[in-house]
């Protein structure tokens, strides 16, 4: 328990200094790929994206999802890609593969769909190489670029407010 402690100071000094370090580079290119970041003990439907994902005109195979949850257990084979804390190590070293390729595919947008204040969710979205990183608000702004403040609950709301501001962007 004390050592627990110990690794999450870690892990939120390992996420300050990524936060400090971003930096935003708008540009003019269309979104072509889409990466989701979804905690599954909130939301459990990542097929609610569907529609997000074909007004933005991106096919199924330029999209990846992960989730999180605190029991890997409860996801059964419903998603390909989960991992929990245990995943993580000190000073934000990741210890599954799925998590490093994840990161290390560069998207053109990210989605990070979770509410609950959780660090190694903040984690991922924060280690992410995404150009424009979208989410609900989180406790921290440098979090996301895009911050769209709703309920976890209210997907079209989420979807029609990312649409409006990659239409501003130029980015669709």
């Amino acid at each position: 328990m004390f050592l627990k402690a110990f690794k999450e100071k870690s892990n939120r000094k390992y996420l300050d200094q990524l936060l400090s370090k971003r930096k935003l580079n708008v540009d003019d290119i269309k979104i072509k790929s889409l990466g989701i970041i979804i905690n599954y003990d909130e939301i459990e439907d990542f097929k609610i994206f569907d529609g997000l994902v074909s007004r933005l005109g991106l096919e199924k195979k330029n999209v990846n999802i992960i989730a999180y949850t605190k029991d890997p257990k409860s996801l059964g084979n419903s998603l390909n890609k989960c991992f929990n804390s245990e995943d993580f190590g000190w000073g934000g070293v990741i210890k599954n593969e799925e998590i490093e390729e994840f990161l290390n595919t560069s998207y053109d947008l990210l989605i990070s769909y979770y509410a609950e204040d959780q660090l190694y969710l903040k984690l991922l979205t924060a280690a992410s190489q995404s150009q424009i990183k979208v989410g609900l608000l989180q406790s921290d702004a440098r979090i996301n670029d895009i911050i769209v403040h709703t309920d976890i609950q209210a997907v079209k709301v989420f979807s029609d407010e990312v649409i409006k501001y990659l239409t501003v962007l130029n980015k669709i």
